[in-house]
Formats: structure tokens, sequence, C-alpha cells
């Protein structure tokens, strides 16, 4: 058997006490899998006497993550402290720098600095694996990067955040607020104390940025992704979605169109009896559209110790099974040096269809107005709804407006002027509407 792999491992909460104690409970299985033993060398964290609930007895202890990346005495650097700056950023780029491989779960740091950090690894010729960075334990990254090579990826969506899937599942099943479901979330552990990165979407719209890349051979643009959360999505919404045979589902979306690459993040109406509307809780999944292939999706945990140290165990066990002078495969999918820039596409016709919510007063020329406004910005109803007013909304009357495909600048002209009418009574809602292929 070949000399053992030595790692170190910056990050000692949930996922690294998770993954420290899968090593050394299969440690004999995992030698005979990779043909080498895996050996935790070394740990890094800020506090070395807090009690971890694994034994981390003859392992050298770091206080500085980056004294660590850079020490001889380890193979793979494994960075689990989270955070687009330093010290992650400065911890796997000495980590690379001095010749050693590195796997990280940080989708922030990747969004931000993965072109220069993929550079950096195919210069020194290691690997930078980072399956855990998106949808958890879904073995996403390997299946686009590898097993889907032969293909072209037309479309790639999912659910990326089981925060917000959770908060979606339960507002429906038990017909709370979007803030109860958020405090209930707090308390189970599923969202944090400041919970604004999940709920207002920047979590999804980083891990859409990776997988835009690899899916299309693009450099990572965080920055160019349409975003929306779900903080505004009410139980009114959550009822009337249901009514019309829909789920609301924060989706991440990309996808390749004639004049460049469309990213989005945004509250969804999708079809009940499409698989994705099916998927609840803190549950993720991710769809790929491929020419060869076709329609692919997968689904499972998205987050938590386990199912993450599960992806990052993947990550380590591809690097064991390598051996000496083997040429690894580009980071991103494509040499980090032949991506192209990314290209933002042209607004276009959504084929979906809008959904919109009004609360208005109730008065003689209220559905005339709305219609013409529609009428003058080319815009198709599907279907035109009326319902009384909520408890204490007095004379005040709810009009769900379903659109034929149409374009969103159009959808926001029409809302914005009847706006200026004077009788609107509440903010207008507007969630879009995805209507995925029968796989999805």
């Amino acid at each position: 058997m070949s000399e053992a792999l030595k790692i170190g491992i910056a990050g000692l909460g949930t996922v690294g006490a998770a993954l420290v104690r899968i090593l050394s409970e299969r440690h004999e299985a995992l030698a005979g899998i990779c043909g080498k033993a895996i050996d935790v060398v070394a740990v890094s964290a800020r506090d070395a006497s807090r009690d971890r609930g694994v034994d981390l007895s003859g392992v050298k202890f770091y206080t500085d993550p980056v004294e660590m990346a850079r020490a001889a005495d380890i193979d793979v650097f494994v960075e689990l402290m989270g955070g687009e700056g330093d010290p992650a950023l400065q911890s796997v780029r000495d980590a690379l720098t001095s010749g050693k491989h590195a796997v990280t779960a940080n989708k922030a740091l990747l969004a931000r600095h993965g072109v220069e950090l993929a550079t950096l690894a195919e210069d020194k010729g290691v690997l930078l694996n980072f399956e855990a960075a998106v949808a958890g334990g879904i073995p996403v990254i390997k299946a686009m990067r590898e097993s889907l090579t032969g293909n072209r990826i037309q479309r790639v969506f999912g659910i990326l955040n089981g925060t917000c899937n959770y908060i979606l599942t339960q507002m429906e099943k038990k017909g709370i607020s979007f803030e109860e479901c958020l405090a209930e979330a707090q308390r189970l552990g599923y969202a944090e104390a400041d919970p604004t990165f999940d709920v207002e979407g920047n979590d999804t719209a980083h891990k859409l940025a990776i997988l835009t890349s690899i899916a299309f051979g693009t450099k990572i643009a965080a920055d160019e992704i349409y975003l929306e959360g779900i903080s505004n999505i009410s139980i009114e919404d959550i009822k009337a979605a249901d009514e019309l045979g829909f789920r609301i589902k924060l989706l991440g979306v990309a996808q390749k169109t004639e004049t460049g690459i469309e990213q989005r993040v945004h509250p969804t109406m999708v079809p009940k009896d499409s698989v994705i509307a099916r998927v609840d809780g803190v549950t993720n999944a991710v769809a790929i559209d491929a020419d060869v292939l076709g329609e692919l999706l997968m689904s499972g945990p998205g987050a938590g110790g386990d199912a993450t140290a599960s992806a990052v165990m993947g990550d380590i066990a591809d690097i064991a099974k390598s051996r000496p002078g083997y040429q690894y495969g580009p980071v991103l999918g494509r040499p980090a040096a032949s991506l192209q820039p990314y290209s933002r596409a042209r607004m276009r016709s959504h084929e979906g269809g809008y959904f919109i919510r009004l609360t208005v007063e109730d008065r003689t020329g209220v559905f005339a107005s709305l219609s013409k406004h529609m009428s003058d910005n080319a815009i198709s109803l599907e279907s035109i709804v009326q319902r009384p007013g909520s408890a204490g909304n007095g004379d005040k009357k709810t009009v769900i407006l379903v659109t034929h495909a149409t374009m969103e600048a159009s959808v926001r002209k029409a809302v914005k002027a009847i706006g200026s009418e004077g009788y609107l009574a509440d903010k207008p809602q507007v969630i879009r509407i995805e209507r995925p292929a029968a796989g999805a």
C-alpha cells in the first residue's frame, strides 16, 4: 500500500468535526478503497480547548490556518472556515502555491476568487476540489465536470438553499407567515441568527455562479445575477399559488441564449405535478438540461454536517486515488485560461409567464384600467381572478393576474403604470412562473 495521504483541516465546526469522525471511523475501509491510508495530521481552529466530540490526540494543532497551509507535513489542505476573504483565501492560495492539493466547501470564496484559484492550481499541477460548495451532499460538480463532458448543457436550475426551501414548505403546510416560519427555522438550527444571506438569495447566487461557469465555460460572474429573495412572499401568495396548481420555490436558473448567459435567482411558481415542486424541507435539487443526455435531476441533503462532510470526503478520496504523474483535469471543467468572459443575455420573453397579485380599492373602473395597462404593454392574460380582501382590509379587493409569455420589462412597466392610478392599497407582487420539462 502507498504512503498515507496526510490531511490538514482548517475549521472544526459542524462539518469539520463530522469529517474528522468519518475519517477516523472508516479509516481502514477508506485505505482499502483508495489504496492508501488517509490520516488527519493537523487541524486549525480558534479554540484548542473546546470539546468537539472527536478524538484529536496526536494531531498537531494550529491557531493560524495560513501557517498550517504552508506546513511541509501535509499533502492536502481542507478549508472549512467559510468567508470570501482571509484567512480562507490566503490559506488556500498558500496551500496551492506550496504544491498542496486543496479541498473547500466555501461557495463564497469560489464565487469571488474561483478563477484565480483554479488558475493557480492548474499552474502548480495540483487539485482544487469543491463538491461540497454547491448543493451539499449532491454530487453535481462531479457530474457536470466529468460525467457530462460529452454534452452541451443548455440550462441548469434548482433549489440550492435548504433554509429557503424549508421556510416555503412550512408556510404552505402550516399556513403561517414568513416571519413565523423563519423563527421556527432559527430555533431548529436551519437558519442563522442573521438569515439575510440565505433568505435574500445571496447563498443561492454564489452556488449558481459556480454552476454557470462549469456549465457554459465562462468566468464566474456572481455580480451579474438578477437577485430576489423570499422575504416578501406572503401567505396570500402561497395560498393563491396552491389554488392555481403551483408551489413557490426559490430557484437559481442559468440558461444559455442566443445573446449570452441568463442568470437569475428569485421566487418561482412551479406546477405541483413537477418533480421539483415536490422537493420539500431542507432538501436541495439540481436539474440539468443537456443535448445528449436530456434531462437529469438530482436531489438530496443540501446542508448539515454529515451531508457536507460526505462531499468533502469524496473530494479527498479522489485525491487519494490519484497516482504520481497523473495529469489532473481542469478545476472548472475547462482550463482556467480558456474560460470566456461572461456575457449577460439581453432580456427576452419569459415563456412561463407571470403571477401578479394586486390589492386594489373596490371601485368602478379598476378592472377596465387593469386590462388597459396590460393591453398597452402587449401582455396577454391567461386568467384574472378577483377575491375579497383579507380581514381588516375593509373595502379592498385582491386581484390576481396570470399572464402568458411576455417580457419582464413589459410587466414592470404595466405594474408601474397601474401604481400611478391611485387605487392600489398595497405593494404589488410579481412572481415568475416556470414550467419545467416533464423530468423536472
